[in-house]
């Protein structure tokens, strides 16, 4: 049984103009798992799912989008690209081949659109709660999530917004009150805005774990079942119980669990160790 892995090592990685903080853990021989936070979150999110895939024996990297921590960049007049050779520079400054790369929610379009651009640096992607639709998310949707990042409101008004964007019925939304940075939401928001949805929709040709959660307003199952039918034996769909859209917050033993049996079978002779 491995031992618990150590809390995260922070680097920055500069890629021209751009400045990337990096949090680092798991076993550096390790393979790559790259881990991307939602619409106006940061790394923190996935905290307790890097531990676990660490723990597994993985090389886990957590890159803050521009505009979190020491992550700094321009944040006008870029596009999905940008953000994707964001991750790119990661990848490539770690220097142990191409990475399994998690999307969660936002961060799904980056790692499609990664795939995509540098089909070199990628094994693999998992879409994890991924509005795959070609169309822009309904306007209640949005108008939820804005609120949920709003600290003018009441925290009541933001509670109800998480809950209805965010989490599943019974599960409790009170630990997203934290953690939000509107600035980089609208940024994100508006460079996602910017690019085509035909751009990024097909990951490039890379392998597709899709991490479906079974109450989500925004990712649906069926959504994730066309994508299936779409893309074949590249597409391989688990649905995530008692999730919404905050899924990797409401059941990050399900979703680590999912991932490494994934990973596992991308690189079985890690798997053997």
């Amino acid at each position: 049984m491995r031992a618990s892995p150590p809390a995260p090592s922070r680097s920055v990685i500069a890629n021209g103009g751009v400045c990337i903080e990096v949090l680092a853990q798991g076993d550096g021989q390790g393979r790559v798992i790259v881990l991307l936070p939602s619409l106006g979150r940061g790394a923190a999110d996935f905290e307790s799912i890097a531990e676990r895939l660490a723990g597994a024996g993985y090389r886990v990297l957590r890159p803050q989008p521009r505009g979190i921590g020491q992550s700094r960049g321009p944040l006008t007049g870029i596009d999905l690209h940008d953000y994707a050779g964001d991750v790119a520079a990661v990848i490539a400054h770690e220097a142990k081949g191409p990475a399994f790369v998690v999307g969660h929610a936002f961060g799904n379009r980056v790692a499609r659109m990664l795939a995509t651009d540098r089909p070199d640096l990628v094994r693999a992607v998992a879409l994890v709660a991924a509005n795959i639709g070609k169309a822009p998310s309904p306007p209640q949707v949005r108008a939820a999530i804005r609120a949920s990042a709003d600290p003018s409101l009441s925290e009541r008004e933001r509670i109800e917004a998480l809950q209805f964007a965010f989490f599943a019925p019974g599960n409790d939304p009170r630990g997203w009150l934290e953690g939000w940075h509107p600035e980089v939401l609208q940024a994100q928001r508006i460079a996602g805005d910017r690019t085509s949805r035909e751009e990024d929709f097909a990951a490039g040709r890379a392998p597709i774990l899709y991490l479906q959660p079974d109450h989500d307003p925004l990712a649906h199952v069926e959504d994730a079942r066309a994508y299936k039918e779409r893309f074949a034996e590249r597409v391989t769909v688990v649905v995530i119980a008692r999730a919404s859209h905050a899924v990797i917050a409401e059941q990050p033993d399900a979703v680590s669990a999912a991932l490494i049996s994934y990973a596992r079978g991308l690189w079985p002779d890690e798997a053997a160790k």
